[in-house]
């Protein structure tokens, strides 16, 4: 029996084509549960039986894997799935997410015709509300990317949504967006026929069958220890939803899955006298922090309310999701929001308030992808409330995942392997938490930061930046300066400055860009991953030179800039490695880069006792010394000479520092200024800074944050891995290729692939777009993902933006496509395309003329140097 929305009203009924499914020979009865055997092994098994592990194995068995096993602990669609609210919405600030519920919205669409099982879809269309002109802007943004994947979407003024929706109260409203194709969906039958595909192409589905651990050999999923016995397997994948955070523990390896359930509330009502239409929108009013649908002629309607309520911090209680108590009080502000945006509910009898878990995550991006620590063991969950309109999409990418290697998309944001394990305390899952479900309506302006969870890695000098008037954000836990407040200004004003137009710190960071330019400025760099790399003969240099791209034999004391590439030629990683001795290399990755760099060296290094690999990340504080100055002040600090003679660019030296000794002293910058890099061991950190800042006053030194650096990384042309460069990027298309070791003979990770492309030509090309008229003080500002239009065609998006204080211009680096006009398709995109072409940014809805460059722009106005001779990238700074 399934039970559907309607159980929670204590209405049950029978799914359409449930009968005739279960009676098949895939899937065991609750009865039959106690007495069938499990099968001895199969090549993946899956834990969950909702949307997501039911996503999963229609996707695998699709594109043809057939031993497959899925399990579930109770009933199919039981937990969390049961209680979905049902609202399928395409309209997303991510555009991988963007892209996964489009995917889910078509499979759902024709997933009833496929199966025979009624899956209530309804395309209702949906209406995104905006009481604030800032809200309007966010909606816009989306709305021009809608646009360009296809997706029918516009912005209607308050007076066409009272015409779509006439119980709404417009009367506050500055506008809306509105998504004719958006639907809603009984998400429990959208389960089953996803289930009931999978096993009619062979997948076997069991319930009342639970997961106790996962085996593991050797860092390899061997199988899964059941309540019912052993099924030995290659793959498992844990769509185990609320329990997936604990299933993961219990592994003899853990595997780290930080998410954490907070309850949500939604009500439902009796019908209308005159029942609603079945195709009335569904209305997002995210100032009002609520969502309001049909639901049976009455309407169902919940939100995200500013308080939220953790459940389920101790640990796993009971099999199945079951409604929890109802608490008005919670809910009332939601109430009084709904009340006044549909005034004429007073008179509508309530039926029922829905209290169900809903798992978030700590930076409200799902969680899939490989454990970095256990080969073979996926995940897909945390879906922070959008497991329906993500599931399908989700599942695919996940399917992709196993069967290809790779998915179809980048999908890094979401991918595992971006947390560590410091985000998997359960003190800091339940606070973090409780600051994401309030985000989930709040509004999303630019360079916003977490709250919660912080000052959790902290460099030895946090203290004294802090004092000095840092301002901070978190990346991969770790506490990096943005920009440094001046003793007069106000502290409070910029902490709360939030916009989409000119920010309250641009003059600070300004000053901070004019002295990296003309003097010296010091900026914290210590969360960079760091590792060394040895061994007692050649393996770390034979080993290295197969895992990148570029050519690591080079004297003792060089710095090389490479890619960490996979077998199609795309970046996994962007790095330096320093040649520290002939059997040592030094390695700086990105911040982000720790665990998923540390996976991949570990799959492809030889297994070798000979063979070091250590993350030193922990062991240095990193110091930034930009500026013409920065030769001074080392020497005087050093008593060494530090002129490009003495020491040329890329070089690497340990040297004294002040008192201190061992300090790795790099010639290199992240920004294409003069400086250095300093990787101090810790105990040195704060003497060394000590000494920097007093010898350097006579020269004008500064502290400066990351927001200086990347506005002087954009202008000088350096795409940044995780930003611009990504796993589907290759060298040959972001001016790459003198960093790749195509003509020496050596094979490397995505060798094949660069030939094979450089023969044929590349689909995509790294630009540079310096906007044209654009008014910096009045106009919207370009940040990442605006639509890139060339002769009036869509071409592309921006990946990373910024001011440039030099150019005293907005500059853009995005990827230029050549969609061909007839069919769509994609063809060569040549330098002499991109120059060709007239570019415009659409920022919000508004295009602004902008002129593209394949060299850097600085370059291009004093003619000082050409394409070839500069340094197009310098990739590892985020």
């Amino acid at each position: 029996m399934l039970y559907r929305l309607l159980s929670i009203v204590q209405r049950q009924r029978t799914g359409p084509g449930w009968q005739t499914w279960s009676s098949g020979r895939s899937i065991t009865s609750a009865a039959e549960a106690q007495s069938i055997a499990l099968p001895a092994q199969a090549q993946v098994v899956i834990c969950g039986g909702g949307i997501m592990g039911t996503s999963v194995a229609y996707h695998l068995s699709k594109m043809g894997w057939q031993d497959i096993i899925l399990l579930e602990q109770g009933r199919l669609a039981a937990g969390s799935t049961r209680f979905c609210a049902g609202i399928l919405s395409t309209a997303r600030h991510s555009s991988i997410e963007q892209k996964m519920a489009d995917y889910s919205n078509k499979l759902y669409h024709q997933l009833e015709q496929e199966t025979g099982i009624q899956t209530g879809y309804l395309r209702t269309g949906s209406i995104c509300l905006a009481q604030t002109q800032d809200r309007l802007i966010s909606l816009k943004r989306i709305n021009s990317r809608l646009n360009i994947v296809g997706i029918p979407s516009e912005i209607i003024s308050p007076k066409k949504v009272a015409e779509l929706h006439p119980l709404l109260n417009v009367h506050d409203l500055v506008g809306a967006m509105h998504v004719p194709e958006d639907a809603v969906v009984s998400s429990a039958d959208v389960a089953l026929a996803l289930a009931s595909a999978a096993s009619q192409n062979g997948v076997q589905i069991y319930d009342r069958t639970s997961v106790l651990h996962v085996l593991i050999k050797k860092g390899q999923v061997t199988g899964v220890e059941t309540d019912k016995g052993q099924i030995e397997c290659q793959y498992f994948v844990n769509c185990a939803g609320q329990w997936a955070y604990e299933l993961g523990l219990s592994t003899e390896e853990p595997v780290s899955i930080p998410l954490h359930a907070c309850e949500h509330f939604y009500l439902l009502t009796r019908p209308w006298d005159t029942p609603l239409q079945s195709n009335t929108p569904t209305i997002v009013d995210a100032d009002g922090r609520i969502y309001i649908r049909n639901w049976q002629g009455g309407i169902l309607s919940g939100g995200f309310e500013k308080n939220p309520k953790p459940i389920f911090t101790e640990g796993k209680n009971q099999l199945e999701i079951q409604n929890l108590r109802e608490d008005w009080d919670h809910f009332e502000p939601l109430l009084s929001s709904l009340l006044r945006r549909m005034p004429v509910l007073e008179t509508l009898e309530i039926l029922k308030l829905v209290n169900c878990p809903e798992t978030f995550t700590p930076d409200m991006k799902c969680i899939m992808g490989e454990s970095p620590v256990v080969q073979g063991y996926f995940v897909l969950a945390g879906m922070n409330s959008a497991g329906l309109s993500l599931g399908g999409g989700a599942g695919k990418f996940l399917a992709e995942w196993m069967v290809y290697g790779y998915p179809s998309e980048n999908v890094w944001e979401l991918d595992l392997q971006r947390f560590g394990a410091l985000q998997s305390s359960r003190t800091f899952l339940r606070h973090r938490v409780m600051e994401v479900m309030p985000l989930m309506y709040d509004l999303k302006v630019p360079r916003w930061d977490f709250q919660t969870g912080r000052q959790l890695r902290t460099s030895p000098l946090y203290d004294r930046l802090d004092a000095q008037g840092a301002r901070w954000m978190e990346k991969h836990g770790f506490e990096r300066p943005k920009f440094f407040v001046p003793p007069n200004n106000d502290l409070l004003a910029l902490e709360q400055s939030k916009t989409f137009y000119k920010p309250d710190w641009f003059d600070i960071v300004e000053s901070e860009v004019k002295c990296c330019k003309e003097a010296v400025c010091v900026i914290d760099m210590s969360s960079f991953t760091k590792f060394e790399i040895t061994s007692t003969g050649d393996q770390a240099l034979e080993s290295l030179q197969y895992v990148f791209s570029n050519d690591l034999d080079v004297p003792v004391g060089h710095i090389v800039h490479t890619g960490m590439l996979n077998e199609y030629g795309g970046y996994e990683n962007d790095c330096s490695i320093a040649r520290l001795n002939k059997r040592s290399f030094f390695m700086i990755s990105p911040t982000d880069q720790q665990v998923h760099c540390w996976a991949w060296l570990n799959k492809y290094m030889p297994k070798d006792s000979n063979l070091l690999l250590e993350d030193v990340t922990w062991k240095y504080t990193a110091l930034n010394l930009i500026g013409p100055r920065a030769v001074d002040v080392l020497s005087e600090l050093s008593y060494a000479p530090m002129t490009p003679d003495h020491f040329p660019t890329l070089f690497c030296k340990e040297m004294s520092v002040g008192y201190a000794n061992g300090i790795r002293v790099m010639s290199m910058t992240h920004t294409g200024e003069p400086g250095f890099m300093l990787y101090i061991p810790i105990e040195y950190a704060l003497h060394v800074y000590n000494e920097v800042m007093s010898v350097g006053q006579k020269y004008g030194i500064r502290n400066a944050g990351y927001y200086a650096l990347r506005s002087l990384r954009i202008e000088k042309f350096f795409a940044f891995w995780g930003q611009d460069l990504n796993t589907l990027t290759t060298p040959l298309e972001c001016g790459g290729e003198s960093r790749v070791k195509l003509e020496k003979g050596i094979d490397f990770i995505g060798r094949d692939a660069l030939l094979q492309q450089k023969q044929n030509g590349v689909y995509k090309r790294l630009a540079m777009f310096i906007l044209d008229d654009h008014d910096t003080d009045l106009d919207l500002w370009p940040w990442w993902g605006e639509p890139i239009y060339r002769n009036g065609k869509y071409a592309g998006k921006t990946t990373s933006s910024a001011y440039s204080y030099t150019l005293e211009r907005h500059v853009c680096l995005g990827f230029v496509h050549n969609f061909s006009e007839d069919s769509g398709e994609e063809q060569v995109v040549t330098a002499d395309f991109i120059n060709r072409g007239e570019y415009e940014i659409d920022i919000a809805g508004h295009r602004f003329q902008a002129k593209a460059k394949l060299y850097p722009v600085t370059s291009f106005f004093t003619h000082k140097r050409r394409k070839d001779d500069v340094e197009l990238s310098d990739f590892h700074g985020k």
